[in-house]
């Protein structure tokens, strides 16, 4: 059997920290009210000159050094982001000239706090196709410079950072790598969460806008279900898992999602008190910091599931 399985990981934050602290000096906010509602006591924040892809190329380079491989292995680099560089080319093929990789295929994939999944299927589906044996895949943001710093029930959300993992096509027997992943989306909810501006609206970037009650409505449920038709998918129950690494949204989604599934808290990663929200990158950054940490093992089960604008949602299941 063909397998796509995670062989290297990596990630990267900047080195600027912002607490709560730090945001009650610039927004009406308080650090007991942001870890009332989010959870959150800080978050990593870009410099004015550092780019997404500075981000993504550091946390790239981990992971091609933790997988053992040169980076003129790679057949792909696939890049879930929301905060690209330029509106073109794409920060994926940026990566790939600081990489030096050749003529690889690159490219960036929009799904918002989504991409990341999305990004996994696209791997599998390439491995499983037989295009490629070795594919990097990234989640890099730096949403901080979307922010709007006077919206205090947005900015005290998001942070920036970037996760990175090769995913390599190996013959196995077991069951082993990517197991089942499931895609959704609905533009109905497309003013949900969003950014206010855009190429052809406005010629502008624009700053996030959300209506935080209708994504915790739906997050939860499409989080919870989205995990249990992927866990159908290969046979697997709740049971099985070892650990749920959903989404960084805030602790509210992540134990609100928790719960609904039935799996206990020690069995969930949560990383969102320390990052923040990093959309695309922030089941990389979760699954890459408890990598290192020795929280998470070899052959392992692990549900991924996320949530973000569009709406998109969808889950993964893999074993390590």
């Amino acid at each position: 059997m063909l397998s796509s399985r995670i062989i290297g990981w990596g990630h990267y934050l900047p080195q600027k920290i912002m607490t709560n602290k730090d945001l009650s000096k610039i927004v009406d906010t308080n650090d007991e009210w942001i870890i009332s509602r989010t959870g959150i006591t800080q978050r990593f924040i870009a410099e004015k000159k550092e780019l997404t892809s500075d981000l993504a190329i550091i946390a790239g380079k981990k992971a091609i050094k933790k997988a053992g491989i040169k980076s003129n292995d790679i057949d792909y680099i696939i890049l879930a982001t929301t905060t690209p560089d330029q509106t073109f080319p794409s920060t994926a093929c940026k990566v790939q000239a600081s990489l030096k990789i050749g003529n690889t295929p690159s490219f960036d994939i929009q799904a918002v706090c989504s991409g990341f999944i999305y990004s996994l299927q696209l791997a599998d589906s390439l491995i499983k196709s037989n295009k490629a044996k070795n594919i990097l895949v990234i989640g890099a943001e730096t949403l901080s410079k979307i922010v709007d710093w006077d919206d205090r029930r947005t900015c005290v959300l998001f942070g920036d950072g970037a996760g990175a993992v090769i995913i390599k096509a190996e013959n196995t027997k077991d069951q082993q790598g990517i197991l089942s992943t499931n895609l959704f989306s609905d533009g109905s909810w497309h003013d949900s969460l969003y950014a206010d501006g855009g190429p052809s609206l406005d010629q502008k970037v624009g700053k996030i806008r959300m209506k935080g009650q209708d994504i915790f409505k739906q997050a939860v449920t499409k989080l919870s279900e989205s995990t249990i038709l992927s866990l159908k998918d290969c046979n697997k129950t709740i049971q099985d898992i070892n650990w749920l690494i959903p989404h960084q949204a805030n602790l509210r989604i992540i134990n609100g999602t928790a719960k609904r599934l039935g799996i206990s808290k020690n069995k969930v990663i949560s990383t969102v008190n320390s990052h923040a929200n990093t959309s695309a990158a922030s089941i990389p950054l979760a699954l890459s910091t408890s990598l290192d940490e020795g929280k998470i093992n070899h052959g392992d089960l692990i549900a991924l599931c996320a949530i973000g604008g569009g709406l998109t949602w969808g889950s993964c299941i893999l074993r390590l």
